[in-house]
């Protein structure tokens, strides 16, 4: 009885601090119409919009950025071009009231991932690295919660996310193709 009581009682009690453990932002790039970072094609003029592209927050979590949340779908044409609905996304490893850097990730979906999309030579892009505001939460022992910080516009973000375009970029069979072209060619000289 006691072993089973024990185990229980650890079992919330670690649950409880994994909840608390996790900073939360929100991840959208429009909070209003005047308050609005839109992502680009690859023009830099022409907003990204419809259910053909995604977006993706990333975190620098142990040295590297990897994916946090999951892929959202830019919103259809109209008032919102460039724009994507945002959601409350959890920053694993990082505690409420602190800073992370962060970077967004776009792709067009005929991609599975932004990855796939670089290594297929499909559309995509990267925003420039910015520091977050102090992520949202419970930061335990008491104390208020802390409101989720959005990523664009807030105060107390050191920085906030930029717009960016889109960009294709050649596939590697294409960069295979061009560099035997340029070995025939400098072989006929």
């Amino acid at each position: 009885m006691k072993k089973t009581t024990i185990a229980i009682l650890s079992l919330v009690l670690l649950s409880g601090y994994s909840v608390l453990g996790q900073g939360t932002i929100f991840f959208g790039n429009r909070l209003s119409a005047s308050t609005f970072v839109p992502v680009y094609m690859a023009d830099g003029t022409t907003p990204v919009t419809g259910p053909n592209f995604s977006a993706q927050l990333y975190a620098q979590l142990g040295g590297s950025f990897t994916a946090v949340g999951n892929p959202i779908v830019f919103r259809s044409p109209g008032a919102a071009n460039g724009s994507w609905a945002g959601a409350t996304v959890a920053i694993p490893g990082a505690a409420p009231g602190t800073t992370v850097q962060l970077e967004v990730r776009a792709w067009a979906n005929s991609f599975s991932s932004y990855d796939a999309a670089v290594a297929g030579g499909g559309l995509y892009g990267l925003s420039p690295i910015f520091t977050s505001g102090q992520l949202g939460g419970d930061p335990g022992g008491g104390g208020l919660p802390i409101t989720d910080p959005n990523i664009v516009g807030n105060a107390t973000a050191i920085n906030n996310m930029q717009s960016f375009s889109l960009v294709p970029e050649p596939s590697t069979i294409a960069l295979g193709v061009l560099g035997i072209g340029a070995l025939l060619l400098r072989r006929r000289k």
